[in-house]
């Protein structure tokens, strides 16, 4: 489906040029000459993106934006004028502008725009299928008095601008914890943007954050907001923020002091209201005696601290997980529908779980694949889980299948790295450090062995 664009300009040159443009692009066009048309316009073509002239006779361009903006908070307008002084563009902005572009226009520089704006769309419209999968599956499921106070913790706090710092094993759902605060806040219908801080080399991650300008370096092609510009006017998420390098974070607390961010490359000072909420499974205070973490950024982003608790915590909402994740992998498709026995959700229960939740919604999703007969019992959790969830069988049973020393210490070799991979959520950066490892020899053992992340 195409987009559609709206033009509002008063010269016949600069509607035909930029309707011309646009259609070659692709996008469905509408364009008027006054400010009184493009409101009616806009009510009847309902388009995604409307490109607006400020001076204009009769109603003005700002006059119409703020006309516009009270009747669809959410309109993306770009504004064109042929002499934006620095007034109009800070009246644009404060109306809600989502940019401004000087007559006479360049062709690139409107595709970058709209390239911009239309990605700006596209973030907020996942983020709002995300909200409603959350709503629907991504619950906090569990009656425990752990659960029970997190809850509690997470509505008090929720509604209040306050920064959070999520804290917890891997696969304890500290995601899960970060879009609930989203959602029962009052940024609800604004944009969750999240940064896995681990899964982004170290060189890449300033650019992330913060965006760039085109050809600040090899590689830049187009200027490119960072995250904490999409998430303006809602959440960012900095999940694993125990492993962001040191010069970013020092741009990230200058960020939350003074609420303004400049992409690389560039000198335009662009102000962004986010709440931050960040996550860890580290222990920050240990990484700053380290000298791996600033002190002073773990102050601004602990104002209110939130730890999840550990699955063996509580150990009675294993049963309710289960029934929870059979229900919802029958629903997603492609998953036998069927049910546990009591024994089969007592052994469970009496398991340890070093990768938490997510493991055992991997064990459910194996077990409902793997079982034979129309309901799991105890038998299927002994044969294809074991005595701990997560370990691989076989190496220690039938050791009779290895022929040589060789053999069988590959195969340990494999199944304790997937172990200890998996523990530490596939930071290999983590899991090396946790081995005494050269991250360089974990990555060829990796390869070696084949061994690729679980999906789920």
């Amino acid at each position: 489906m195409s987009r559609r664009v709206l033009i509002v300009d008063d010269e016949p040159g600069i509607r035909a040029a930029l309707s011309q443009l646009l259609e070659y692009e692709g996008y469905e066009v509408r364009a008027v000459a006054s400010g009184t048309e493009g409101l009616a316009a806009y009510e009847a073509f309902q388009p995604q993106l409307t490109f607006l002239d400020v001076k204009m006779a009769g109603i003005d361009g700002l006059e119409t934006l703020k006309r516009l903006r009270a009747h669809d908070p959410a309109a993306v307008v770009v504004m064109i004028s042929g002499h934006a002084s620095i007034q109009d563009a800070v009246a644009a902005t404060n109306l809600g502008a989502y940019d401004i572009l000087e007559k006479p226009l360049d062709t690139d520089r409107i595709l970058v725009t709209l390239r911009n704006a239309i990605g700006h769309l596209d973030l907020r419209e996942e983020n709002a299928r995300l909200r409603a999968k959350v709503e629907k599956h991504g619950e906090i499921v569990g009656r425990s008095a752990a659960v029970r106070a997190l809850v509690d913790q997470i509505g008090r706090v929720a509604g209040t601008p306050a920064r959070v710092l999520v804290t917890g094993e891997n696969g304890t759902g500290k995601e899960l914890v970060a879009r609930a605060l989203h959602a029962q806040s009052p940024r609800a219908r604004g944009p969750f943007v999240e940064v896995n801080c681990a899964a982004i080399p170290g060189e890449l991650i300033e650019s992330e954050l913060f965006g760039h300008m085109r050809g600040s370096f090899t590689g830049a092609v187009a200027d490119r907001a960072g995250k904490f510009e999409q998430a303006d006017g809602g959440t960012l998420f900095l999940d694993e923020i125990g492993d962001m390098a040191l010069a970013a974070q020092a741009k990230v607390l200058r960020v939350l002091q003074e609420g303004e961010v400049t992409r690389i490359g560039g000198s335009k000072v662009r102000k962004v209201d986010v709440r931050v909420v960040a996550a860890t499974n580290k222990r920050l205070e240990d990484e700053i005696a380290a000298g791996r973490f600033r002190e002073d950024l773990f102050y601004r982003l602990n104002v209110v601290p939130i730890v999840v608790p550990p699955l063996r915590e509580r150990r009675e909402d294993i049963p309710m997980l289960v029934r929870h994740f059979a229900s919802g992998l029958a629903t997603e498709g492609g998953v036998p529908v069927k049910g546990f026995d009591d024994a089969a959700l007592e052994r469970l229960a009496a398991l340890d779980w070093p990768g938490n939740v997510r493991e055992l919604r991997n064990t459910v999703e194996r077990l409902l694949i793997l079982a034979q007969g129309p309901r799991v019992t105890a038998g299927d959790v002994d044969r294809l889980v074991g005595g701990r969830a997560g370990e691989q069988p076989g190496v220690l049973a039938g050791l009779e299948q290895y022929e040589t020393w060789e053999e069988f210490k590959l195969a340990a070799e494999r199944a304790f790295l997937q172990v200890k991979l998996r523990q530490y959520d596939w930071n290999v950066a983590e899991t090396a450090r946790a081995l005494d490892m050269p991250r360089s020899n974990l990555y060829k053992k990796i390869e070696r062995h084949g061994l690729a992340r679980e999906q789920g």
